[in-house]
């Protein structure tokens, strides 16, 4: 048979065994019998388990960016980050074992091909925010907050059990981030938080500036990142 398509039944009969029972459930001998190979199958085509696990990871967060991502843009930035703040949390409360392979084991320094595919899309819906003049920190910072904050409360929820879930807990942190990372949209932004809000945008729209040449690009982007970085600062409460 080939080897991909050997490949695929092996993750796919290792993602049923995840769903079902948990990390615990995908031993070599359980996946080689749903799969019907021999166990050094396996090991020939993903090294050991932790590298059969991250294809498993892969694989999942493959089919949930591709919902995210085929999805009908909203002309309004921002509203497209609530509909992906919910789409995340709604997909790790879907499949929780998944979420938890994927998002629940930080490792210092270490990120796996799943988590850099879902920072990819995050990242690409934090820049159209920017783009639009609605940030009022920088990408970077603005993708950690979103990401950290939704993948904390999406664990802590997965960790509740289904009655005693408080799903306003996911809209009051997103609202919160929000406010938090972006402007009202109307063209006011709080004392000091003008020229962050401008240097961050025009740091969004570079790539599009070809009249400067690579280096006075590499130079205004270093100006810019110098003067995002003072939206570090937490805003003030209202």
């Amino acid at each position: 048979m080939d080897a991909d398509a050997t490949r695929g039944r092996i993750v796919e009969a290792a993602a049923e065994l995840l769903a079902e029972g948990g990390r615990e459930a995908v031993s070599t001998r359980a996946v080689s019998a749903a799969a019907g190979v021999q166990a050094p199958t396996i090991y020939r085509l993903f090294g050991d388990k932790q590298g059969l696990l991250e294809a498993v990871a892969v694989h999942g967060i493959a089919e949930y960016l591709h919902s995210k991502t085929v999805r009908e843009r909203d002309p309004d930035p921002v509203v497209d980050l609530r509909r992906g703040w919910d789409l995340h949390v709604g997909f790790g409360l879907e499949h929780p074992a998944l979420y938890a392979l994927v998002f629940g084991e930080a490792r210092p320094g270490v990120e796996s091909a799943a988590e850099r595919q879902a920072a990819a899309v995050l990242a690409g819906m934090i820049l159209r925010v920017a783009a639009a003049g609605r940030l009022r920190v920088g990408e970077e910072r603005a993708a950690h907050l979103v990401h950290s904050t939704g993948r904390g409360v999406t664990l802590t929820l997965i960790g509740m059990a289904p009655e005693q879930r408080d799903l306003a807990l996911s809209e009051f942190a997103r609202e919160s981030v929000i406010s938090a990372i972006t402007t009202d949209g109307r063209g006011r932004t709080e004392a000091g938080a003008g020229s962050v809000a401008t240097a961050v945008t025009l740091r969004a729209l570079l790539p599009e500036l070809t009249v400067l040449t690579d280096a006075e690009r590499g130079l205004l982007r270093e100006w810019l990142d110098r003067v995002a970085a003072e939206g570090r600062a937490a805003p003030r409460a209202s």
